[in-house]
């Protein structure tokens, strides 16, 4: 409609004025002209509006309802289990990522031994004989000792292991620039562990409400919303804590 207007009437009516045939539009031809560009403009403007709400709209802060959400979704299985992501990283970051080479740091580590992976605490007694020198005894398991040596070697944590008989002896490494370098980067590691843990509680409750025949698509879309956000949390709090310990290791 605007179109036809604007062929019929504006344009015949613009080069009127160009060869000069009428000097001025008619009433109902300025009338015409100027409810069409009046509506032009307020559309446009309207756009204009709309846009800015949406990007305000956009990013906003999500209110969660637990209570509400918890009649589609069991919201206590989720903070479990997001929990249970954040305080493993918790004892991984304890247990591992010490400056000063430990029992702990040791005992998780893999060796192989007659074809299947184990802890090398499953294989050998560790203790700390002093402040210097860590022990390991292989007195149950001395095949296993070549596999161990290689695991420590590198396993990362700057260990020089030397043997006697069925026993290790690891010297407790100095705090190098190296070291810590390492030990960060096996920080970010296990944060980046945690947080895709996260990440996939989130997209496996999500999953779940989608799949709920009786939920409404956008009683669906809200509690979606409020799942993103209370797994934002969880990633946030994990991030902080992997930050606090990265500059712990590099010595900020």
């Amino acid at each position: 409609m605007g179109t036809r207007i604007l062929q019929r009437i504006i344009i015949p009516a613009v080069n009127c004025l160009r060869t000069n045939h009428h000097n001025v539009l008619s009433h109902n031809e300025r009338a015409i002209y100027a409810n069409v560009a009046n509506f032009t403009v307020v559309r446009n403007y309207a756009k204009s509006k709309d846009k800015g709400k949406d990007k305000k709209g956009k990013g906003g802060k999500v209110e969660v309802n637990v209570a509400a959400i918890s009649e589609v979704v069991p919201v206590d299985k989720m903070k479990e289990r997001c929990n249970a992501a954040i305080e493993r990283m918790k004892a991984d970051f304890a247990k591992n990522l010490s400056l000063r080479s430990t029992t702990g740091s040791m005992e998780s580590l893999r060796v192989k031994f007659e074809g299947k992976d184990y802890e090398l605490q499953e294989l050998a007694q560790i203790v700390r004989k002093n402040p210097k020198t860590i022990v390991i005894n292989f007195a149950s398991f001395p095949q296993a000792i070549p596999n161990a040596l290689k695991a420590l070697q590198s396993s990362g944590l700057n260990l020089n292991p030397q043997q006697d008989g069925t026993t290790l002896y690891v010297p407790v490494p100095k705090v190098t620039k190296e070291h810590r370098e390492a030990l960060a980067k096996n920080a970010k590691a296990l944060y980046i562990k945690c947080r895709d843990s996260v990440k996939d509680v989130q997209a496996d409750f999500i999953k779940k409400v989608k799949k709920q025949s009786s939920v409404s698509e956008d009683v669906a879309f809200n509690v979606s919303k409020q799942i993103n956000a209370i797994c934002e949390e969880y990633q946030n709090e994990a991030k902080h804590i992997y930050d606090v310990k990265h500059n712990e290791l590099v010595g900020n």
